[in-house]
């Protein structure tokens, strides 16, 4: 199922354009994480990747995890790996506590990811806290829009050739 709403934050920077839940937190690493609703004293997050995370892998093919539901997670820690056409990547815990496990319906369709990055294709669960560095959606807005203006940058080129 899509998610999609008309408060999504509305990001344009050069040939990119996006829509961001407000709602969610990023990290710097382009990830996102989601609060369920949670009847428990612990949070559960679900976590999965930006739409520019995943534009910049291009197509995925097959993604998998290296940690075992129910193990203890830390923020930065290699949780599994993504495989797309135009790279293959390191998934990095975003969240500290309980890996809830990966999302089944992407383990089996890894395209899911890039074709509905903020709703069915979420990556895995974490029950506990989020990263500190997490930002708010303006937040990782001024960094990705840094991020894009860095990657457009021509160092090799003078200011003379410009």
């Amino acid at each position: 199922m899509a998610r999609a709403s008309l408060d999504d934050y509305r990001f344009k920077r050069s040939r990119f354009m996006a829509r961001f839940p407000r709602e969610y937190l990023y990290s710097p690493a382009h990830f996102w994480l989601c609060r369920e609703p949670s009847a428990g004293t612990t949070e559960r997050w679900r976590i999965g990747l930006t739409g520019f995370a995943t534009r910049m892998l291009g197509e995925l093919v097959e993604l998998d995890f290296e940690v075992a539901a129910g193990a203890d997670v830390s923020v930065g820690q290699v949780v599994g790996w993504v495989e797309g056409f135009k790279a293959t990547a390191d998934l990095f815990s975003v969240a500290s506590g309980v890996f809830g496990g990966g999302n089944p319906q992407a383990l089996s369709n890894a395209e899911l990811v890039c074709n509905d990055p903020y709703g069915d294709g979420w990556l895995y669960a974490v029950e506990g806290s989020p990263d500190p560095q997490a930002l708010d959606v303006e937040g990782y807005a001024e960094m990705l829009g840094e991020t894009i203006d860095k990657m457009e940058e021509k160092p090799w080129q003078s200011p003379e050739m410009a």
